[in-house]
């Protein structure tokens, strides 16, 4: 778990990044309405959760900082024995003085008044542009006369870029437990008859193994399925003889793992799928090979380009000549999205490719991304041998930037054809 001192330590360093004399305002996350009366289980923004380690709706994190000066402080919902019947206990005001590690600790109800007598010192202001809700806009109308308001999620999004020992610890647990559900599926999925089956054991593992939840949507995907990128129906029959594409992470302790594998139904490839899956797989192999600090994730992805674009012509799949198929992008029928992404707290990361001067972020270490080549033929494309129709394939690992290289923190996680034939 991530102490007080680490919480702290974060604030400090944002409050560096402010101009002085400023203000900075980050709300947490609002409860969203399921259906009529019913919520979606709360899930707390991740920009204030990284701030402050709370984890409860209604609440405000303030920083205000002077000359030389940064103050801090929270304001979270007041104990009530009526509300907390319902919803849960509170941790209220005079234990969240005990707990956090701020100047100062204010019921929400007091928010307003004191937002006003803050920002009267202040001469920039700053919160995250894209969290619209009604204190948002009061914050918008109070800053007008003020020389500035600024958007603080760049800000805070360049911190998380870099994890901490504790939080790649976080990343490392969240992924053993993907690790267990994605084996788990390899070895069950002969004997079940739906998608949902699979995806129902995957979570089910999530839960037991003590994850906060998946991640993001599970992707089960049965043949011509996977060849729709955000597949989430996950409603089709496990046909025999067909490939099943799972993209399934879950969120431990609010930090993400992102796995994607593809495996047979039955538990052994055709000829034809292990000629794309070996391809694939070649591809992901190499490209990690490339990580290390300083490469551009950019650099990374155009190679995954030309050795995917060269696999599909050698295969029929596309003609060439290579400089035609890239320069055309005849490939992106085929290869339609990037290498990969940041992942943290969110499993795609809310952290910039760019930097303020708009040139692109080199890797360093202490940065984790995904690689996930994919290929996605569809079952209707008369364009490509006919044996390949209907086949998804989309391969994906966690990364760790290291000091020399990198370490894919998935590594034991099945993804080779004899790996995956062994464990089913």
């Amino acid at each position: 778990m991530i102490n007080e001192k680490e919480y702290s330590a974060r604030r400090d360093k944002l409050a560096k990044s402010l101009k002085p004399y400023s203000i900075a305002v980050v709300f947490s996350a609002k409860q969203k309405t399921r259906s009529n009366d019913t919520e979606f289980q709360y899930r707390q923004n991740s920009n204030f959760y990284y701030l402050s380690g709370f984890k409860e709706d209604n609440a405000v994190l303030v920083l205000i900082k002077k000359a030389k000066k940064t103050k801090s402080y929270l304001f979270v919902q007041k104990k009530d024995e009526t509300l907390e019947l319902w919803t849960g206990k509170r941790v209220g005001e005079i234990e969240a003085k005990e707990l956090f590690d701020v100047d100062d600790v204010f019921i929400v109800d007091k928010y307003e008044k004191k937002i006003k007598e803050f920002i009267q010192k202040s001469k920039n202001v700053y919160f995250d542009f894209s969290v619209e809700t009604n204190e948002t806009q009061g914050l918008k109308k109070l800053t007008q006369k003020f020389f500035s308001y600024e958007n603080i999620a760049p800000l805070i999004g360049t911190m998380r870029l870099i994890k901490s020992e504790t939080e790649i610890k976080l990343i490392r647990k969240a992924i053993a437990i993907t690790k267990d559900a994605h084996h788990h599926v390899m070895r069950e999925s002969k004997t079940l008859k739906n998608e949902y089956e699979l995806q129902a054991d995957i979570e089910h593992i999530f839960k037991k193994s003590g994850a906060y939840s998946d991640a993001y949507t599970s992707i089960v995907a049965c043949g011509n399925a996977a060849n729709t990128l955000h597949y989430i129906s996950n409603d089709k029959e496990l046909v025999n003889g067909e490939l099943i594409l799972i993209d399934a992470g879950c969120e431990y302790n609010y930090y993400t793992s992102d796995i994607t594998r593809t495996i047979p139904v039955n538990g052994k490839f055709t000829l034809a799928q292990k000629e794309l899956y070996e391809m694939v797989l070649d591809v992901q192999l190499q490209i990690i090979k490339m990580i290390r600090p300083g490469i551009k994730r950019t650099k990374l992805h155009k190679k995954s380009v030309e050795l995917l674009s060269q696999g599909m012509i050698s295969l029929g799949i596309l003609k060439g000549p290579l400089k035609k198929v890239i320069k055309k992008e005849l490939y992106k029928k085929y290869y339609p999205h990037g290498i990969g992404h940041w992942m943290g707290i969110d499993v795609h990361d809310e952290s910039p490719y760019m930097d303020e001067n708009s040139k692109e972020i080199r890797l360093q270490e202490g940065m984790v991304m995904t690689i996930e080549p994919g290929i996605y033929i569809d079952i209707n494309d008369n364009k490509v041998p006919k044996k390949y129709r209907g086949i998804g394939i989309r391969i994906e690992d966690d990364i760790l930037i290291t000091k020399d290289g990198c370490e894919n923190l998935s590594l034991e996680i099945a993804k080779s054809i004899k790996e995956i034939e062994n464990i089913s």
